[in-house]
């Protein structure tokens, strides 16, 4: 089965087209851009086209390569031993199984998101070669291999916070996720509202896109602020020509602690608003 997005997901054909190549090729799909442009969701979207499970790895800062394949608990062996457990005669009762093992040994080929690679060390993804080139890795303590019957569909986001290595580079599909332009972010609208009034998504757009191209800004609102944003303006019942006027640059957008997340680009469109109105 193709991905082509989904009745919850809006894929432009470019994604498309990266995602069904990964698939084909039967190699991890490295997926970046800016946060909010649906990264993770991506793959939980894949997950639901094709009908496969999702076992999502989310990495942070402490994470080891290590973690993703298993982890032997000797703190809680030694432990038992002293108190006489008989368990401690099978070292494979304090073996934890990692995502990657999970997704190896699953009985349907499974979707494994790893979620921010580039928040852990720089040699986390170097750790990782092996064991997603060849889909197999050896297990010291038990002796085993761990071998993947058939390669997952392996997603992986990273926001760009670090370079990645050329020689894990060169194993992956790369794409760039784009942001929205105004007619897709109005799709994705649609699919989150469906049935909402065309004016006051356009009117919202117009000053969505207005703040994110505002010179100076700190942190550019993303779509999921956008939703957020729209759902805010259609509680609070706010007129399509109120956004009008903000579109203007007369005032500071309404409820503008949606799109708005520190208090440089408050203070920024303060600003503008008050040298727009002494202006004019």
């Amino acid at each position: 089965m193709r991905f082509a997005g989904t009745a919850d997901y809006v894929a432009t054909e470019d994604l498309s087209v990266a995602v069904n190549a990964a698939i084909a090729l039967e190699r991890p799909l490295l997926v970046k851009g800016e946060p909010g442009t649906g990264k993770t969701v991506l793959a939980e979207e894949i997950a639901k086209a094709v009908g496969a499970p999702l076992l999502t790895w989310s990495i942070k800062s402490t994470t080891k390569a290590q973690q993703g394949l298993y982890e032997y608990d000797a703190v809680s062996r030694l432990r038992d031993s002293q108190l006489g457990d008989p368990r401690v005669s099978d070292i494979g009762n304090y073996i934890r199984r990692g995502k990657l093992w999970d997704a190896f040994t699953a009985d349907e080929r499974p979707v494994l998101l790893i979620d921010e690679i580039d928040k852990a060390d720089i040699e986390f993804p170097n750790d990782l070669l092996q064991e997603l080139d060849r889909m197999e890795f050896h297990v010291y303590e038990t002796g085993e291999t761990v071998r993947a019957a058939r390669r997952p569909i392996v997603v992986i986001t990273s926001n760009n916070e670090k370079e990645l290595p050329d020689a894990f580079l060169r194993r992956c599909f790369f794409h760039y996720i784009k942001f929205p332009d105004p007619d897709t972010m109005a799709a994705i609208v649609e699919v989150h509202y469906p049935g909402i009034k065309q004016r006051l998504v356009k009117e919202a757009l117009d000053v969505f896109f207005a703040v994110r191209e505002a010179p100076g800004l700190k942190k550019k609102p993303s779509t999921s602020e956008l939703l957020d944003w729209l759902k805010l303006l259609l509680n609070e019942d706010v007129a399509p020509e109120v956004l009008r006027e903000t579109s203007a640059r007369k005032l500071i957008p309404p409820l503008h602690g949606a799109l708005l997340k520190n208090e440089q680009d408050v203070s920024l469109f303060e600003k503008i608003a008050f040298m727009t109105r002494r202006g004019g």
